[in-house]
């Protein structure tokens, strides 16, 4: 066995196996830069959580097409575990939604309220509205961080 595959070896036993799974289940396109998002108090498992990922551009954030891209994956109630991809090193707003019918929509009520969870990063307190884009900046500098996004379900 040659000194590169040992090596090899040697680095697939020390990584957890859930890690090689996660990565290797990223959403969005690779280059080699990824997120990793706990999706707290998901109310049931059914559907799908929907993980959007904003440059760091207030006037895109939440607007029709304004997203970079969308990682979807079933939901899991309690938390769900999301692996997301990204451009680059940066400052990010991420909004997340239970697509509790996995239509591959937020849906709303008559009134245009919330009828499906939502939360962003940053975990921003909201009264009315959503929030200024600010509020749910995250800085990821390097690849493989951790960051935690509390649901909120109307």
């Amino acid at each position: 066995m040659s000194l590169a595959s040992r090596f090899l070896l040697l680095v697939l036993a020390l990584v957890p196996a859930p890690a090689f799974a996660q990565a290797a289940s990223c959403g969005g396109p690779d280059k080699g830069h990824r997120v990793f998002v706990n999706v707290n108090r998901v109310r049931v498992s059914s559907g799908l959580i929907a993980v959007s990922i904003y440059a760091d551009n207030a006037r895109k954030f939440l607007a029709t097409r304004g997203a970079l891209y969308v990682v979807r994956v079933p939901a899991i109630a309690g938390t769900t575990r999301v692996c997301v991809n990204l451009p680059g090193p940066g400052i990010y707003g991420l909004a997340v939604y239970h697509d509790m019918d996995s239509d591959r929509g937020f849906d709303r009520n008559r009134v245009g309220l919330p009828a499906e969870g939502y939360g962003f990063t940053n975990n921003p307190r909201l009264l009315f509205g959503i929030p200024a884009f600010s509020s749910v900046r995250i800085n990821l500098p390097r690849t493989n961080m951790w960051t935690n996004v509390r649901m909120t379900y109307p």
